[in-house]
């Protein structure tokens, strides 16, 4: 049907430029002109029937026929959500209209205090006029669905490119969540024995208002057969945490309800039922936010990477061989966190990573703070001690001095920490702590004391990073808050920790193209054997002859733990080979085995990408396949790996969520689990490209989807890629912006037509035409089209059986309907449209 008007489309195309070309030439050109009351030169227009033009919509400046309209609100570099907007007529000026911005719509714009007082009310006081302050303009554009309003940067509270004052955050929509990740695993052993496990952890959600309650569970599944015992089989679900929380944005802090872990820059971590209230550096300027902690290390097989923290997984992801960083953890995530690394061939990494912050400095002038009440809990849910309460705070005394501290303290229990933290400018940053523990056991008390130091210090003329993340020194009677509970729950002799500490160091070689690495962590106890973990990686990139770009690293690690090592180095070179596939060879050398493999990865156009590679190692010959793929609804990760006389093992993991609102439902995929993310929204226009930071996602077939490649407090972009859009399908604007509070689920509408497009001829009832300039608008107030010489009219957007209005004089004068077919044709090709009162 499409092609039935391929044709006309094109002289279409040229009469309305001619059209708007007309009307500029007029402009220009008028025998009067004012700034908001502009008259045309009609005479100059090529059209038969003079008598009968109507440019009154262009004759006013913004002018817009009253009535109520959905416009999306840009204030100078910043948007608003999508909102009803009323427009009347101007009392001043039957003949014009005025946008109606309400005192609620007006306190989201960002305004200084103080400058309220300077706008007037009008329309029985119900609606502000901003522009009463000197140099604020309001320009309502109908045809893109945007209200623009330019303010002098005087008159509003800071913003940068990046962020936006807490008035414009956008709590959302109410709508319920529920996000995924699951990894299925099938091996088969050249024994007879077969395992299956599936295990996975997600997020149940529902947002209301500023409000959000979770629920996170994890899950676990294994049979196994060819065993003595034959076939078994375990199966486990877990409730892990349930919780709401909000934003409290006047104080720039987070409240919390239910379950949740002490995330202290003080005192170990625990987990209870309670209450919290934490400043939130999320809130704040990205240059003035905290960093979220990375988990490091090397896999010897493809694998699956398990991050958890008292026995909550909080991430989990299958990785291909060789070495790994997990940079998107969440920037709440504090304390000790438990790696485990399970590889294809039955062995497992575990080893601990210390998420201790870089010294605790605060702005000049700033307080941040943390408070907590509640009772401990173990991961089953139930009380597992007294109630406690807890607070700590860090303040800015001057511009190089931070002073901090806080407590913990339950009915036999208290512990109290000071500390100073020093900029050094040049010479980096400085903070040193002391914390003392009293604790009452039931046939002694103790008491001592620990010390920490913690150091940081970025070079840039050097290019080295070096971040000596904590040095502490227990005494032996010094029980922390989580000594303490194991102690009381168990009776038992608890790892009495003595030495800690952390240090990383990262260095350029920018001249000879060369990148090092070196993390270091030490933990020794009073009780327990010491525990190590090294690790080394450098990395080059050069050229040779015509090959560009060639990549090589190399990364050797230890860990010592319960007296034994395991070390390791793995070595990788990589050569670019084609368009977007590189070929490279990695060698994985350790105490149990040494293995070569050479490898193909590529990434395809369609944002796939794929790994295959062949080797052998002492135990025979091998080969493995990684294959990632990035859908609209979930991300897609499937491996297989075969050892020769041992194993085949495959993999599959798939990532994602679905989000409900009022406006509709979509499945997509999940970034962080609860996280926030975006509905856009495209009206009946299905099949959209629409990006964020991420891969494009598509619209489903009800015109919805799902972005979840969003940050919190920050001004995110999302767009349509214009270049990629259906034939059927205009959009008038292409970009959107979101700043969205912590968990929301925000809701953005593009202005999409979508539908055939068409020549028409619209003719009144009594055989004339409507005047040459009247407007054609769809149901959603969206103009389609406008009326040129005769009738002659393009339009976009048909649907069959849809009602267009067409207006003139600035209301509605008549109606057309498309036929059901689209075949009413007149004799020279075009669509004849009858316009009925």
């Amino acid at each position: 049907m499409a092609n039935t008007y391929t044709k006309s489309i094109s002289g279409a195309k040229l009469a309305k430029l001619s059209f708007l070309a007309i009307c500029i030439y007029s402009y220009c050109h008028s025998s009067a002109m004012a700034a908001d009351d502009i008259q045309f030169n009609t005479d100059v227009l090529d059209v038969k029937d003079k008598a009968n033009i109507d440019l009154s919509q262009f004759s006013k400046r913004g002018y817009i026929m009253p009535g109520n309209y959905t416009f999306k609100i840009k204030i100078n570099q910043n948007e608003l959500e999508e909102q009803d907007v009323s427009v009347y007529a101007a009392e001043n000026d039957s003949k014009d209209s005025k946008v109606c911005l309400t005192p609620e719509t007006v306190k989201k714009l960002g305004f200084k205090e103080g400058m309220e007082q300077k706008f007037t009310l009008w329309h029985q006081n119900q609606c502000v006029d901003i522009t009463a302050l000197k140099g604020v303009e309001v320009h309502p554009d109908l045809s893109a669905g945007v209200l623009t309003i330019s303010v002098p940067q005087a008159y509003v509270e800071y913003t940068d490119d990046n962020w936006v004052p807490s008035s414009m955050w956008d709590d959302g929509v109410p709508g319920l969540l529920a996000d995924y990740n699951l990894n299925a695993q099938a091996h088969q052993s050249e024994r007879g024995s077969n395992e299956n496990t599936l295990s996975g952890n997600g997020t149940f959600g529902a947002n209301l208002g500023p409000w959000r309650a979770r629920a996170d569970w994890q899950t676990n599944y294994e049979d196994q057969s060819g065993d003595e015992e034959g076939n078994s089989g375990q199966k486990k679900w877990t409730w892990s945490r349930i919780y709401l929380y909000r934003a409290l944005t006047s104080i720039k802090a987070k409240l919390t309800l239910g379950e949740d872990y002490l995330n202290s820059d003080l005192f170990d971590s625990f987990r209870f039922a309670g209450a919290s209230v934490v400043s939130d550096d999320n809130m704040l300027p990205p240059n003035l936010r905290g960093y979220a902690p990375e988990v490091t290390g090397v896999a010897k097989t493809n694998a699956k990477v398990t991050i958890s923290q008292q026995g909550r997984v909080i991430y989990e992801t299958q990785v291909a061989a060789g070495p790994f960083a997990i940079q998107d953890l969440n920037n709440a995530v504090s304390g000790t966190l438990d790696v485990r690394v399970q590889e294809q061939d039955g062995s497992e990494q575990n080893y601990k990573v210390s998420t201790a912050n870089i010294p605790y400095l605060t702005r000049p002038g700033s307080v941040r703070y943390k408070l907590f009440a509640g009772k401990p809990t173990s991961y089953d849910h139930k009380a597992d001690g007294e109630t406690f309460g807890s607070g700590e705070f860090s303040w800015g005394i001057s511009n190089g001095w931070s002073l901090y501290g806080g407590m913990v303290a339950s009915g036999k229990y208290v512990s109290l920490a000071a500390g100073l933290g020093r900029d050094l400018m040049a010479l980096g940053a400085l903070a040193f702590d002391v914390t003392r523990s009293d604790a009452k056991l039931e046939d002694e008390h103790r008491s001592g004391q620990s010390y920490r130091v913690s150091y940081s210090k970025r070079f840039d003329d050097t290019g080295s990073q070096v971040t000596f993340a904590g040095y502490r020194f227990s005494e032996k009677d010094y029980m922390s808050f989580n000594d303490y509970l194991a102690y009381t729950s168990s009776h038992d002799d608890f790892m009495q920790s003595k030495e800690m500490y952390t240090m990383t160091f990262s260095q350029d070689f920018k001249s000879l193209g060369v990148s090092a690495y070196l993390n270091y962590s030490h933990q020794t106890y009073w009780n327990n054997p010491a525990e190590d973990r090294y690790s080394l990686s450098v990395s080059r990139y050069f050229d040779i002859g015509k090959w560009k770009n060639i990549s090589s690293s190399l990364t050797a690690y230890r860990n010592k733990f319960n007296g034994e090592n395991d070390d390791g180095m793995y070595v990788s070179l990589s050569i670019p080979w084609g368009d977007s596939g590189s070929l490279s060879y990695n060698g994985s050398m350790n105490a149990d085995s040494n293995s070569h493999n050479l490898a193909y990865y590529d990434h395809l156009k369609n944002g796939d990408n794929y790994r295959i590679s062949a080797g052998g190692s002492e135990d025979g010959g091998s080969m493995s396949g990684y294959y990632d793929h990035s859908a609209d609804v979930a991300d897609i990760t499937a491996n297989v790996d075969y050892q020769q006389n041992q194993y085949t093992s495959e993999g599959l993991s798939l990532r994602g969520g679905m989000t409900a609102t009022t406006h509709g439902a979509a499945l997509h995929r999940s970034n962080s689990m609860g996280g926030t993310r975006v509905m856009v929204d495209t009206g009946d226009a299905a099949d959209i490209p629409v990006q964020g930071y991420g891969d494009t996602s598509r619209t489903n077939m009800f015109g919805k989807t799902v972005v979840t490649d969003v940050g919190n407090y920050s001004k995110n972009s999302l767009s349509i890629d214009i270049n990629d859009l259906p034939d059927n399908a205009e959009a008038s604007a292409s970009v959107v912006q979101a700043t969205l509070t912590e968990g929301a689920i925000g809701y953005r509408k593009f202005n999409v037509v979508a539908g055939l497009k068409a020549m028409a001829i619209i003719r009144l009832a009594d055989g004339t035409f409507p005047p040459f300039g009247a407007s054609v608008q769809n149901a959603d107030k969206q103009e389609v089209g406008i009326v040129n010489d005769e009738g002659q009219t393009y339009l976009s957007g048909l649907k069959p059986g849809a009602k267009l209005n067409v207006s003139w004089d600035g209301e509605v004068q008549c109606a057309v309907t498309v036929p059901e077919k689209l075949t009413g044709l007149s004799q020279n090709g075009n669509l004849l449209l009858p316009c009925q009162h």
